[in-house]
């Protein structure tokens, strides 16, 4: 299986959460990735491309293919941080 898929990477529960409220209220998730996420994919908004299961940290990949499409997810605690996860695509 893999997927395609953009994320929002910070260090509290409580800035994914404010940040996931920003997303709710229209605000674009690649403007709040360049601006918040601490992982290098911020330079492209979030974007993580395409990757196969398996090659994330579990708490992530059990998001990317198990939740719905085209919604944005979390947060999403891992060893790295909190997560908002939004799944841009999925196939076999």
């Amino acid at each position: 299986m893999r997927a395609k898929a953009r994320h929002i990477l910070v260090d509290t529960l409580e800035e994914c959460t404010k940040i996931k409220l920003k997303i709710d209220n229209g605000t674009d998730f690649g403007v709040l990735a360049t601006m918040h996420s601490k992982c290098p994919s911020s330079q492209k908004g979030g974007d993580l491309g395409e990757f196969k299961q398996g090659q994330m940290v579990k708490e992530f990949d059990d998001v990317v293919f198990q939740a719905e499409v085209g919604k944005v997810h979390g947060p999403v605690k891992t060893q790295f941080g909190y997560h908002l996860i939004d799944i841009l695509e999925r196939s076999e």
